[in-house]
């Protein structure tokens, strides 16, 4: 993968992850067998999606942007199906999620991460 596609799989990887957080609340506790395995191949293939785009991305960034690409899509396939009301309170707060994750793709300019190819990430 190029550094240019880092960011297209980063999104990609998001709504997958809204995917697997929709599936997991259909799965009624793993007992739906359907929602049960689209949760578990929408789980694995966001996080691969997420992983390839982590060699680009900084850490800190790709997890932030996934997190809140995914959550903002949950909430809005949540309000869109009538499980959820949507405040314009609630709106402006996902507004401002949106807002931080296009401030983070800014920042990021599409560059490297300049500390990774210093050498290996330390050993956990």
């Amino acid at each position: 993968m190029t550094a240019r596609g880092a960011w297209p799989a980063l999104l990609v990887s998001s709504v997958l992850e809204a995917v697997w957080a929709n599936a997991l609340s259909a799965s009624e506790g793993f007992t739906r067998p359907l929602p049960t395995v689209v949760f578990v191949v929408a789980t694995a293939l966001s996080t691969v999606g997420l992983a390839y785009a982590m060699r680009h991305i900084p850490t800190g960034t790709a997890y932030a942007v996934w997190t809140s690409v995914g959550t903002v899509l949950t909430v809005g396939y949540s309000v869109a199906i009538g499980a959820e009301a949507l405040s314009w309170l609630k709106a402006l707060f996902l507004a401002g999620i949106v807002a931080c994750v296009v401030g983070l793709k800014r920042l990021d300019g599409g560059r490297d991460d300049g500390a990774r190819k210093a050498g290996p990430a330390p050993s956990l």
